[in-house]
């Protein structure tokens, strides 16, 4: 439930450009719209839900994508207990209760304490109020019904980067470091002081890392 803005000081310190993934209700038709809009070639990198979107479409064409960036994200498919929430939390977000659901559930979840908690949880507020309840309950669905991609990431040899907030409660280091683990040519980044959105709680640390990732070359 996020838009654009998550990426804002990435794309205004490294260049490069945020593409949505609103539109579906599935992660291959995601990914698909994914590879409709890029380049012939092409880095990626995508964070939370936008990392699970981002393997996808290293499954679908993995010879377009040259470097892989996954942070805060997870590649395992969806537990049946959050299967058994996610549908309470649709329901909410049907009932007119999005706010509610953003507010009580998952805000609280996203980000350490710091001086900057405060905007950027209200920043969290109104990307998911202007995107709506219908991208929530797509999102959801897409979530919910996930693949497992841990051999989409055994299979991809380009320099990957694999970054997440040391705080991260909703995609925990473990996660990240089964990851670092999967891909054959990958570095593991964890920013201090971060939950699960570095891109904004740690920007500057975010962007050296991000950085160093597009510096390396292919093989």
């Amino acid at each position: 439930m996020c838009d654009d803005r998550l990426f804002a000081p990435q794309v205004r310190d490294l260049g490069g450009s945020v593409l949505p993934i609103t539109s579906a209700d599935t992660v291959a038709d995601l990914a698909a719209a994914v590879l409709a809009a890029a380049p012939p070639r092409f880095a990626l990198a995508g964070l939370s839900m936008g990392g699970i979107v981002a393997m996808e479409v290293v499954r679908q064409s993995t010879d377009r994508v040259t470097h892989l960036a996954l942070l805060d994200t997870n590649p395992l498919a969806e537990d049946e207990g959050v299967k058994a929430h996610r549908a309470r939390q649709m329901a909410s977000a049907r009932a007119g209760q999005l706010e509610q659901v953003m507010r009580a559930e998952m805000k609280p979840r996203y980000l350490v304490a710091g001086p900057n908690r405060a905007g950027i949880l209200d920043l969290c507020m109104d990307m998911a109020l202007t995107l709506g309840p219908d991208v929530f309950i797509r999102q959801s669905r897409a979530l919910r019904d996930r693949p497992d991609q841990c051999d989409t990431l055994r299979a991809f040899s380009g320099p990957a980067l694999v970054l997440c907030g040391r705080n991260d409660t909703l995609c925990p280091l473990s996660r990240h470091e089964l990851m670092r683990d999967l891909l054959p040519n990958a570095t593991l980044e964890i920013m201090e002081h971060a939950g699960h959105l570095p891109t904004l709680e740690q920007s500057a640390a975010t962007n050296a890392a991000l950085s160093r990732w597009l510096e390396k070359p292919t093989s």
